[in-house]
């Protein structure tokens, strides 16, 4: 008898052999992991991929994703940490996956993914899964800031933090100086130069992506292979200060050609087949291409712009000198210029926003997308630090 369930599945054309309890990634995300749907979460809808589902009362890991990224990137660490005995969770956040409930008209309000409100979605997320605290948040690229807020303004709840690639540098100051016009001396250099933020949190910025003649899933492919260790031209060094001169020594997926839209960029060096690393297979393309055709990027797209929204950064400024006081760890990768973007970030979170940080790891051989670069690794650090 064909079942309704197995009929879908069949429909939706599910190999046999694959993962038939996720909602995606059904060919890579491996058994023992599985899809759930969390409503009336701060107005959300949240897909969540978990392990370790079979026993209760387990302490919970919640993993935070970045940009342009799913809960999917975190499937290669999240059974070795269930092993450890945690209940792992990783959703797919406003703005992203499988999670309804968000607005992605350019025009629409911003206000719901300002960072006040991210940090209730996540709190929202633990409460409907029946958590009143969890072991860690552990944060990646945009979800390390947000996992940082987190740990900050609610230690009660994440009792200690990990942050990966992106470094938390804190609440904005109430005392800072005038702000340097970074756009005006990158437009003076020759050529002219932008930051990818900026361009980010342009109305054009979606489509550009969205309508590239490489078609998603090479964009994808140039993407994550420009900003990993596969492509030899990332040696990022620290960055001595946020000028024009200084931060136009970081690559051109993040200081952009001014004329130039992220689709250019990234198709000027796509790998040759030689450079194509094993950690990023053909089938994940598959689905980072079918996801973002469906959803498109402005979701993700607005995190950036909410950066530059006075009205959301003011609302932080109230937390300004507040530190984070519940035990921290950062994991980068050796090759990931993202780690030193933000000039005096590393060193302010290492010694001033965090009190407790028990260390900072910097993996061989990894760059941007380090949880998937070299994920025994990351799973060993994540799992020291939980023993600690």
């Amino acid at each position: 008898m064909i079942t309704r369930r197995r009929w879908i599945l069949g429909a939706a054309g599910i190999a046999k052999g694959a993962n038939r309890e996720v909602a995606y990634g059904q060919a890579v995300i491996p058994a023992g992991i599985r899809s759930r749907f969390v409503d009336g979460v701060n107005g959300l809808r949240v897909h969540i991929l978990e392990a370790g589902f079979e026993t209760e009362n387990r302490p919970c890991l919640l993993l935070l994703h970045g940009f342009p990224e799913l809960a999917l990137v975190w499937s290669k660490v999240m059974l070795p940490l269930a092993a450890a005995g945690y209940r792992v969770v990783a959703p797919d956040l406003r703005g992203f996956g499988r999670t309804t409930g968000w607005d992605r008209n350019y025009d629409g309000d911003l206000r719901p993914f300002g960072t006040m409100n991210m940090v209730r979605d996540t709190l929202g997320l633990v409460w409907g899964l029946g958590y009143r605290t969890v072991a860690a948040v552990i944060g990646r690229d945009a979800g390390s800031p947000l996992a940082g807020w987190c740990a900050m303004l609610r230690p009660d709840v994440f009792r200690s933090v990990v942050m990966m690639t992106a470094p938390f540098a804190g609440a904005p100051s109430l005392t800072a100086g005038a702000a340097v016009n970074l756009d005006a001396q990158l437009a003076a250099l020759a050529p002219a130069r932008k930051h990818y933020t900026g361009y980010y949190s342009t109305r054009e910025a979606e489509g550009n992506m969205m309508r590239c003649p490489l078609g998603l899933k090479e964009f994808f492919r140039g993407y994550f292979f420009q900003k990993s260790a596969d492509w030899k031209g990332n040696t990022p060094v620290p960055l001595r200060a946020r000028t024009g001169e200084e931060m136009a020594r970081m690559p051109r997926y993040y200081i952009m050609d001014r004329a130039k839209g992220m689709c250019e960029t990234v198709s000027e060096r796509m790998p040759t087949a030689a450079e194509r690393g094993p950690w990023l297979s053909e089938e994940e393309l598959d689905v980072f291409a079918s996801e973002y055709g469906r959803t498109g990027f402005q979701g993700g797209l607005n995190y950036y712009r909410r950066g530059a929204d006075a009205k959301l950064t003011a609302e932080l400024e109230v937390f300004s000198g507040r530190t984070i006081d519940v035990p921290a760890a950062f994991i980068g990768g050796t090759s990931d210029w993202g780690v030193y973007q933000t000039p005096g970030a590393l060193e302010a979170m290492r010694t001033k926003v965090c009190t407790k940080m028990t260390g900072v790891h910097m993996v061989a051989g990894a760059g941007h997308w380090v949880q998937q670069e070299k994920p025994e690794e990351v799973s060993r650090l994540l799992l020291d630090f939980l023993a600690r």
